[in-house]
């Protein structure tokens, strides 16, 4: 069980093969428009096997939200007990950072392409407007708008895949190339690594979830850190994550809380934002509610106060003057997101998720749970073999992208270069 979830779609969409040998996309239906500001695509490439014939056609399943609830059952009236059933044996504060749910409760996709689309799915390029400001509060305020909108909703009694040893993710979307590696398995950490040359942009991150069962309820904690460096400013800004929660009683759900840090050396800004939690019996306080102070570091003098929700409007005062504006409309920033494409078909590395889930995502799309058990059994079983293997050899698997920090960090292994071009590209 991870930390960050993610929303797929009722949408089925097929890639064919161009004579050029481009993958084009073609949409059988579209999402309600009422999803669209929390859809997330996902692409499956379906089977992995090269050959002409697989190579000729390909169909590629681009899930958004609505069918979770639809086609996976999220919203069964018996879902929390279906739950409880599964963790049944698990005693309150056990970590459940090697538990495995069944297919029936994957979403179908891995952690690594819900982390990635944190980072590059936004209707609003709103990574590239931070270095767009012309003082370094106008930077801040941009980056922090930024921080709010890689916050996602996260569908109740759903996981992604665990990703395995080695998987990668990676992307380009317009001028942002993205790589994410999972660096280790046990225990599951993510390093991610995205580079915009033309603006100077660099993002770096790893994720270490922690997930604890407390009898009514779930709580993950991310450990890591998040850096975000503006080269054309010599900034760099380093953010921490919200703790996420699933609660079974009184009332089931699924929610972002605790208080999280935006903070940039060089300016002397500093950001608390605080996700904050629904009452006990959720009858005060509407939900995903987020509210912060922005202060100097220098004076701790508050130059800001912002108040709202995540996922729709959140509101900036400034202190000094009293004048209240908008500061992050969830809406326009994640809404009418675009799936990626497969470009170039052959460059897709064997390791990537779209390849190393796809016969499990085509299981559990069509509820087909025998296909999906098999197919997450073949690949969890290999797995083992390969561990079995190094074991005998006396071999250590060395992630290929990072390199860990004598602080216990990921960086990225190959320093000044940036991520290349990817085969997954988002228009």
């Amino acid at each position: 069980m991870h930390a960050m979830s993610c929303h797929p779609v009722a949408s089925i969409s097929h890639i064919f093969s161009s004579p050029s040998g481009k993958l084009l996309l073609t949409s059988s239906s579209t999402a309600h428009t009422q999803a669209l500001f929390l859809q997330l695509p996902h692409f499956h490439l379906d089977g992995g096997v090269r050959s002409k014939e697989t190579d000729h056609r390909r169909m590629v399943l681009i899930l958004e939200l609505g069918a979770v609830s639809a086609s996976l059952d999220v919203k069964h009236k018996n879902v929390v007990f279906r739950i409880l059933d599964v963790l049944k044996g698990m005693r309150p504060g056990s970590d459940l950072t090697s538990f495995q749910v069944p297919p029936q409760f994957n979403l179908p996709k891995s952690q690594l392409q819900c982390y990635s689309e944190m980072v590059y799915c936004c209707g609003q390029n709103l990574l590239e407007q931070c270095a767009d400001g012309a003082t370094p509060a106008e930077r801040f305020l941009a980056v922090v708008r930024w921080f709010i909108s890689t916050v996602r909703p996260v569908p109740f009694g759903k996981a992604p895949y665990n990703p395995i040893l080695g998987e990668t993710h990676h992307v380009t979307a317009g001028d942002l190339n993205l790589l994410i590696e999972q660096v280790s398995h046990h225990p599951p950490i993510s390093a991610l690594h995205a580079t915009n040359t033309k603006r100077k942009i660099q993002l770096s991150n790893w994720n270490k979830p922690v997930p604890k069962f407390h009898g009514h309820s779930v709580e993950v904690i991310v450990e890591g850190k998040n850096y975000l460096t503006l080269g054309e400013h010599d900034e760099t800004y380093v953010t921490t994550s919200p703790k996420l929660n699933f609660k079974f009683f009184p009332n089931h759900g699924s929610e972002w809380t605790g208080e999280t840090t935006v903070t940039c050396e060089k300016s002397g800004l500093e950001a608390s934002v605080i996700f904050k939690a629904k009452s006990f019996l959720g009858l005060r306080g509407g939900s995903n509610r987020v509210a912060g102070k922005i202060r100097s570091t220098d004076s701790s003098k508050v130059l800001y106060n912002l108040h709202g929700s995540w996922d729709d409007i959140v509101m900036l005062e400034d202190t000094d003057m009293g004048k209240k504006t908008v500061l992050y409309d969830g809406k326009a920033a994640i809404g009418g997101l675009k799936p990626p494409v497969i470009k170039n078909l052959q460059a897709v590395s064997p390791m990537d998720s779209v390849v190393v889930w796809s016969k499990v995502t085509e299981g559990v799309w069509n509820h087909n749970w025998d296909l999906a058990r098999e197919e997450k059994h073949r690949v969890e079983d290999n797995q083992r073999q390969l561990r079995k293997q190094r074991a005998k050899a006396g071999q250590t698997w060395t992630p290929k992208y990072f390199s860990q920090t004598s602080q216990g960090g990921w960086l990225w292994r190959f320093e000044d270069q940036p991520v290349p071009d990817a085969p997954i590209v988002l228009d």
